[in-house]
């Protein structure tokens, strides 16, 4: 092995968790290449498959391009269950993130259930929720029986497998339905030995965390690399990285942004970057430190044009657009370029990126889960893997080769023609200018401008992209004053209408209260607005005029899950909610300030208090800790001239969880009173309980896990300090 070239950034202890030896290592250029590697490699598993995402769904198929129909066809479930059931010692543990319900539509509901089959008892899945709050399991980790393993980007999920031409429209990159899916970059790395045993060691740290068995690791294990799949590199010394937050007495760990601060210290000549992100105050202080360096390298950026999805666009993007102002402003040498792939007959042209890597010099590589956002490097448990070349010039072409493989792609050229053109120009941001004018692909460069009207509502706050834990009460108290943190009034008035319904339904079954009730004339009045056709219409118009007379929002969304199947019935619910909102705030516009205090008394002033400082969230927040009736709420929103755009964005991110929960309690007990029943009472009791159960142990959890300081904010300051004030 050669000497060293530069100073060495990879130090256990400091920015990496621990090194161990790769016999073998691959990079794994966009899912059609990950998925098939790892089929192959699974199929080779005898004692242990260790699967650890932020997503999985068991309905993907890993090779839907396969020459052999059988294999394109096979389902990861389908695969899963046959490998655990031809070899007797191999047992699977899939290990996923406990999502939030903002995903939950994107979502296989529940794995491996989708076709009426059930899981091998070999197959052993679990959600794991063991996390602060807000937080998320962000690892995309595959081990099998200890000898090979893989670290990227990729999740076992729909969507995710492409090929590295993009094609706008790909059949083996659809929805289950068949619609189609954008396409999507990605990354994923292979290593075989003794990293991947130590890959499994974290794996099983973590099942144990979150589910209390304690994992065997599986008896050593003689050759998993698939035959055919020749290496990229050979014999290389492999760090693991991590973030990990603060939880349960445990201080953390923050191995993936101190690595990023060492290996842009370290750069030379040219940091390579791709993210889906870019919002990280931390790497965003790094790199402007290296442009106002006179003798910094180049630093090439691929992201996407815009994130996915509107309320990332609306908040990640905003972010983005901040951090690329603050680099653009230290770029003093003209040495940044921040570049977005297109691809020629897509709908927004740009192709998505997901990948997470740093490139730097021919020296270093880092791949794996982490983005550039500030809870990737404090908040959520991510996992990557870094080498660096160790002056080995065959490891230093291999690193080259990679980079120069992922910029061709994204040009559309050979990857020769650019290794001539960064030769020739000896520089990679000339080379990409002069390469830049192919037919259907090229890198354009990113502007980071966001909507005017958008910039000043999305706070500086570490609310949208936290890099610490944030305790909930503190979260409400960026909006609501402490004398206003009263939301358990509301909950026990909401826990009170659940309860009643439930009881009536229950008397409705055991008692005579069928003979004094006719709800047979309910279910016609049901059937006659379904028959309509416009039962939506009717739905919508019920939430304009409720709104106006005061209804509790509550019976209007139980009342539209009896009219409207479930999806229809979200929707439906959402713009009656947001559209109810609108109408009353006009009212309360219309009618003023004074006129609209001489009933709303002291809660218009504390309605007032809270809304009118913080825009969206404050606005989102006072729908999920309600302050005030729904419809007092809109008033006074007009009354006292919150912005519109604020007012309806913050309402519909507000009342949608409320609207998902109510909707699904609605259909329940519609069910009850149709088919009364024994079984159908226990399930309504049972979603109840589970509704107001998870709100009570969450209040007891946040008081023991946070007090008593978060205990004392939120029964308000003490005397001493309000005499102080």
């Amino acid at each position: 092995m050669q000497p060293v070239s530069g100073p060495r950034i990879l130090q256990p202890g400091k920015n990496c968790w621990k090194t161990a030896r790769s016999s073998r290592l691959k990079f794994l250029i966009d899912g059609a290449a990950y998925f098939a590697f790892l089929a192959d490699t699974l199929a080779q598993a005898r004692e242990s498959i260790l699967l650890m995402g932020w997503d999985f769904d068991s309905r993907i198929r890993l090779k839907p391009r396969s020459g052999k129909p059988a294999e394109a066809a096979a389902e990861l479930g389908a695969f899963l269950n046959s490998l655990a059931g031809r070899r007797r010692q191999l047992h699977v543990h899939i290990l996923v993130w406990d999502f939030a319900m903002i995903f939950a539509l994107d979502r296989e509901p529940v794995p491996f259930f989708g076709t009426g089959w059930r899981r091998h008892p070999r197959v052993h899945y679990h959600q794991d929720g063991s996390h602060p709050v807000g937080a998320s399991h962000h690892e995309k980790i595959v081990v099998v029986d200890d000898a090979v393993a893989f670290v990227g980007g990729l999740d076992l999920a729909k969507g995710r497998w492409d090929t590295p031409e993009h094609r706008p429209v790909e059949p083996g990159r659809a929805e289950f339905n068949g619609a189609p899916l954008p396409p999507h970059h990605d990354v994923q790395l292979a290593v075989e030995g003794e990293i991947a045993a130590a890959l499994g060691e974290l794996v099983r740290s973590r099942w144990l965390r979150a589910t209390g068995e304690r994992l065997r690791a599986p008896s050593p294990a003689s050759n998993r690399w698939p035959p055919g799949e020749t290496p990229d590199i050979q014999d290389i010394e492999i760090a693991i990285a991590r973030t990990e937050p603060p939880y349960l007495g445990s201080r953390g760990t923050r191995e993936i942004e101190q690595l990023h601060r060492d290996a842009i210290a370290a750069a030379r000549r040219l940091i390579y970057i791709e993210n889906q992100y870019l919002s990280s105050a931390a790497v965003g202080e790094a790199l402007a430190k290296r442009l106002q360096d006179p003798r910094g390298p180049e630093i090439v950026i691929v992201v996407s044009c815009s994130s996915h999805g509107w309320l990332e666009a609306a908040t990640m993007d905003v972010l983005r657009a901040r951090l690329l102002r603050r680099l653009r402003e230290a770029d003093r040498h003209g040495r940044l370029r921040v570049y977005c792939p297109t691809v020629a007959g897509l709908d927004e042209a740009c192709l998505s990126v997901h990948s997470k890597l740093m490139i730097v010099d021919d020296d270093f590589v880092r791949i794996g889960s982490a983005n550039i956002s500030n809870r990737s490097m404090g908040l959520d448990s991510e996992c990557d893997l870094a080498f660096e070349a160790g002056g080995r010039e065959e490891v230093r072409r291999a690193i080259a080769d990679f980079r120069d493989r992922l910029v061709a792609e994204h040009l559309g050229v050979p990857v020769e023609r650019l290794r001539r053109a960064r030769s020739d120009a000896q520089s990679l941001i000339r080379a990409v200018e002069a390469l830049n004018g192919q037919p259907g692909r090229r890198l354009e460069t990113v502007g980071g401008e966001v909507p005017q009207w958008l910039e000043p509502v999305i706070p500086e706050t570490a609310i949208i992209d936290p890099e610490l834990p944030v305790a909930p009460e503190k979260l409400i108290a960026e909006f609501v004053s402490f004398e206003e943190r009263r939301p358990r009034g509301a909950l026990m008035r909401g826990a009170a209408l659940l309860a009643a319904l439930v009881a009536a339904a229950a008397l409705w079954r055991w008692t005579g209260l069928v003979q004094w009730v006719a709800l047979d004339a309910v279910f016609e009045w049901e059937a006659w607005l379904r028959g309509t056709g416009a039962a939506p219409l009717w739905v919508f118009a019920g939430y304009l005029l409720g709104g106006l007379a005061g209804v509790p929002v509550t019976l209007l969304i139980v009342a539209a899950a009896f009219v409207l199947d479930f999806a229809p019935a979200l929707l439906w619910s959402l713009a009656g909610s947001v559209g109810s909102a609108a109408l009353v705030y006009g009212v309360g516009h219309v009618l003023g300030r004074k006129t609209v205090a001489r009933f709303a008394g002291r809660r218009l002033n504390r309605v007032n208090r809270v809304i009118a400082r913080h825009g969206v969230l404050a606005v989102a927040a006072i729908r999920l800790v309600p302050l005030a009736p729904y419809s007092l709420v809109n008033l006074a929103a007009g009354a006292v001239r919150v912005p519109f755009r604020h007012f309806i964005l913050g309402t519909a991110l507000g009342m949608a969880p409320g609207i998902l929960g109510l909707t699904f309690f609605g259909r329940e007990l519609e069910l009850m009173l149709r088919e009364p029943n024994e079984g159908t009472l226990l399930l309504l009791v049972a979603v109840v309980a589970l509704l107001l159960g998870s709100v009570r142990s969450l209040r007891r959890w946040f008081e023991v896990k946070y007090a008593p300081g978060v205990r004392g904010a939120a029964n308000g300051p003490t005397r001493e300090e309000r005499r102080a004030a």
